[in-house]
């Protein structure tokens, strides 16, 4: 998970030299991103969503910030904070729009999150809604390289629990590699990420 953004970042801020003010806001979250300053970048996309309240992707990147910085922690103080962080900003977006694929995604992961910090705690009450909200997503958008990868890499996750087979999920995890192939962002700044991640869980498939 802490290489789910390695290829969204730079090639960003040379599109917006020249733009308005919401592009180089972003360009500039993004490029924070990129150096790892994790904090400075959700905090800057938090001021353009106060700023530009038309568009969902401020508060999708402020989720997607620090629901990816939480599974890099152990400490449940700070899990707290970030994945709260992390709802309060996806809640202000899914109460405008609850069938963004991209969104439930988020949520998923949020929830993955949680889980994965404490499996015997929360396995059982959120792997039902993680499943649930995948299977929304995928109803929804079903060529997102994103819903199809989450997906199967948390199926992956049950199933090796459990001591099931993973062949299925990884046929889903190459097919979502095929599809980050011609996936076209609506624009610039539209999730794109995912690829990098999908291909080393398809390596871990063929050991």
């Amino acid at each position: 998970m802490t290489k789910v953004i390695t290829t969204i970042v730079f090639f960003i801020c040379s599109l917006v030299s020249a733009q308005g003010q919401f592009e180089q806001g972003m360009g500039k979250a993004f490029q924070l991103w990129g150096e790892g300053k994790n904090t400075e970048a959700s905090d800057l996309f938090e001021r353009i969503a106060v700023a530009e309240k038309t568009s969902w992707l401020p508060n999708y990147y402020v989720a997607l910030v620090n629901t990816t910085t939480a599974f890099t922690t152990k400490d449940k103080d700070q899990m707290t904070l970030l994945l709260d962080k992390a709802q309060k900003a996806l809640d202000l977006e899914m109460d405008k729009n609850p069938n963004n694929a991209e969104l439930l995604v988020i949520q998923a992961m949020i929830h993955t999150a949680w889980i994965a910090f404490d499996p015997m705690t929360n396995g059982q009450k959120l792997s039902g809604k993680v499943l649930e909200l995948y299977g929304k997503a995928q109803a929804i958008a079903p060529e997102n390289p994103r819903v199809i990868f989450n997906k199967a890499d948390f199926e992956i996750g049950s199933a090796k629990f459990w001591g099931n087979d993973t062949k299925p999920m990884c046929a889903q995890i190459e097919k979502a590699i095929t599809l980050f192939a011609t996936f076209k962002p609506e624009t610039p700044f539209s999730p794109s990420w995912g690829l990098d991640r999908a291909k080393a869980a398809m390596k871990n498939c063929t050991k």
